[in-house]
């Protein structure tokens, strides 16, 4: 009898494990110690949104090389799923208050809608997918970035207000702070609106390693390679390439339906290009084809912008001397400047195409080199 060989898993991916446990534990002792009101919530909370966003960008961009600019059109269509299904019948005629209530008169759990928003978002990204694809280089990330400004302005559509309220936001649907479990009394007994959005997020990204992982990863690493030699290995190349544009707004979708949980209100005119433009910044900075580097980029972009710079948009005085150009706006200069230098000296990102386990494995390269 021969015997199965199973592969274990590598001491540095162990390592990886534990670490990211210990964060997630870290982040669930903070919310039970800490103020509900501290800035730091705000920041873990659209920092785990805008990596499953990153790293579905990075699928498509980073691993199969194909240049998409239709992010926060197919996070739009998430967040507005998401919300038009979960908004609770009894609010309706208040959210729909110019559309006599809507036409969707049934309330479906979060979840579903999340998923459900996850595949709006693949269905359209099918639909267009089948002219769009055929282009290449500048052509398909400006064809895609004029989808996200159509779908922008299709939702904002009176004749569409009945089903999405029109250019009015919706409210009143679920979000993070309804997962908070409360007593009789309505006092908060375990917060549990930031660990949340981690499990989410660690879930959808967990799926995105795998799917990198198995035989269709490879065959999108091998199209962004070179097409060429990927067609002549047999891969189809119209099939992943459309395979790896459905799954990566599927994951989009989702991200949209947690940023309007983050949020807590949707309305179309918030999804502009700029959100693109942010979500593809956040992956060139972590490193175009690293997922952990779009992760960490994340965080790092959302702290610098939300939080950390913030005392620069207000006037400081040094007893009665005046700081000079710290006003309003000032902090967007200086994280603009910060970026410059980043990518100047990290021209490939932070982490390149180094991913978590890869850090360890490289320590005990340099170890035994010593």
């Amino acid at each position: 009898m021969t015997k199965k060989l199973t592969r274990r898993p590598s001491r540095a991916t162990l390592l990886s494990f534990a670490i990211i446990f210990a964060v997630y534990v870290l982040v669930f002792v903070a919310e039970q110690l800490l103020p509900a009101t501290s800035m730091l919530f705000t920041v873990l909370k659209k920092g785990a949104t805008y990596a499953l966003v990153a790293v579905s960008m990075n699928l498509l961009n980073g691993f199969t090389g194909i240049f998409s600019l239709g992010q926060a059109g197919f996070m739009l269509i998430g967040a507005y799923v998401y919300a038009m299904f979960t908004i609770p019948v009894a609010d309706r005629a208040s959210v729909y208050q110019y559309f006599d209530g809507g036409v969707i008169q049934f309330a479906l759990p979060w979840f579903l809608a999340m998923i459900l928003a996850g595949l709006v978002a693949a269905l359209f990204a099918w639909l267009i997918g089948l002219p769009v694809l055929r282009l290449k280089s500048d052509y398909l990330a400006i064809a895609t970035l004029g989808f996200a400004e159509i779908i922008r302005a299709v939702f904002q559509w009176k004749e569409l207000g009945p089903v999405t309220n029109g250019s009015n936001m919706l409210r009143l649907f679920p979000n993070f702070n309804s997962f908070n479990i409360t007593a009789a009394d309505g006092h908060v007994v375990v917060y549990l609106s930031t660990i949340v959005p981690f499990l989410i997020a660690g879930v959808c990204i967990g799926l995105i390693v795998l799917l990198l992982h198995s035989g269709y990863g490879r065959a999108f690493r091998a199209i962004h390679d070179d097409e060429i030699a990927a067609e002549a290995m047999g891969v189809n190349l119209a099939h992943h390439k459309r395979m790896a544009f459905c799954i990566s707004s599927f994951f989009a979708g989702v991200g949209g339906a947690m940023l309007a949980m983050y949020q807590t209100t949707v309305q179309a005119k918030s999804f502009t290009t700029a959100m693109t433009y942010e979500i593809l910044l956040i992956v060139v900075i972590g490193g175009v084809g690293s997922i952990t580097g779009s992760v960490c980029g994340s965080f790092l972009f959302v702290a610098c912008s939300e939080w950390w710079l913030r005392f620069l948009d207000n006037e400081q005085f040094i007893g009665n001397f005046q700081v000079p150009l710290l006003r309003n706006g000032f902090r967007l200069v200086v994280f603009s400047i910060i970026i410059m230098i980043v990518v100047l000296f990290f021209r490939r990102g932070l982490f390149g195409t180094t991913e978590l386990p890869d850090l360890f494995r490289h320590g005990r390269k340099e170890s035994a080199l010593k």
